[in-house]
């Protein structure tokens, strides 16, 4: 559905995107991570035609970015991009309007995508009195109106609380299950967990890594990962490291890749001795991948 092929584009000095190239399968969800000035806006703002490359290409459904794309194309920007005097439904007939729907086929899709979304109740609310997890899935709707193949999502969720996360994420899933292709942007690496078919990481342009959270998994030779707190730790670290484990740093936290799935009986023996405070273990997770990959990217 998507396909982007060695693409750069340089701002100035500076190179936003350097031969990026990754490939989204019809009805999949992807999710492209990265810091802060990674590239995720750049790619995206050549994808929507909004921006020309300086190298490489952009296709979408076999088709070369173009005007031609943009019907193909759903946005819903990290920024709510809402007439907040409007209602709900007159905004979704705004945007219906701009992308060419005549007037049934206007009256149609507005009913359809409040529904989808579930604000079929509010159609005739000023968008000023929803909550932000409403405004949220209005511009999710916005983002559809047009039945777009490919849908980008830009920090969906950020800013909201968790019940609203939880109900944005149920609309997302139900896209693909409509088989939609979504490009997810979020710097919640839990959200990127729960709903991603498959994840790339990039940094200063560059793609570092892609997969599915068991490929990526396997980049750390670990069963499970292991945060220790301790008044000693050049002796923790020393003790485990004589029995095969990886020390690492999370933030301040002291932790270590367990080769090997233990007891905690025989965990916990194998710092004997040392003065352990608090011992806490969890699976090998995507923070622990993101963290591993772009630390020890330049």
């Amino acid at each position: 559905m998507l396909q982007i092929r060695h693409l750069s584009k340089t701002y100035g000095s500076r190179r936003a995107l350097d031969d990026l190239t990754l490939m989204l399968q019809p009805g999949e969800i992807y999710g492209l991570l990265g810091p802060n000035g990674a590239g995720k806006t750049t790619t995206i703002n050549l994808l929507s035609g909004l921006l020309r490359p300086d190298r490489g290409s952009v296709t979408i459904g076999n088709q070369p970015v173009s005007d031609r794309t943009k019907p193909l194309l759903g946005i819903m920007p990290q920024q709510n991009l809402l007439y907040q005097s409007l209602t709900c439904a007159e905004n979704l007939q705004f945007f219906a309007k701009i992308y060419g729907l005549n007037k049934a086929t206007r009256s149609q899709r507005v009913g359809f995508c409040l529904e989808a979304v579930n604000l079929q109740d509010r159609a005739q609310s000023v968008v000023s009195s929803l909550s932000g997890g409403m405004q949220r899935r209005l511009s999710l709707a916005v983002a559809l109106v047009h039945q777009p193949k490919l849908v980008v999502l830009d920090e969906p969720t950020t800013g909201l609380d968790l019940e609203a996360r939880h109900e944005v994420w149920a609309l997302i899933r139900n896209l693909r299950r409509e088989g939609i292709t979504l490009l997810l942007t979020t710097h919640l690496l839990d959200e990127a967990e729960r709903l991603c078919d498959r994840i790339g990481i990039i940094k200063q342009g560059k793609l570092l890594a892609q997969g599915t959270l068991s490929q990526l998994q396997q980049r750390i030779s670990a069963q499970e990962i292991v945060t220790l707190q301790t008044a000693d730790e050049a002796a923790a670290i020393a003790r485990a490291e004589q029995h095969g484990f990886t020390p690492r740093r999370y933030g301040a936290d002291l932790a270590f890749w367990i080769p090997e799935q233990l007891a905690l009986k025989d965990l916990l023996a194998r710092f004997d001795g040392l003065p352990i405070d608090s011992i806490a273990r969890s699976p090998v997770k995507l923070e622990h991948i993101y963290l591993e990959v772009t630390q020890l990217a330049p």
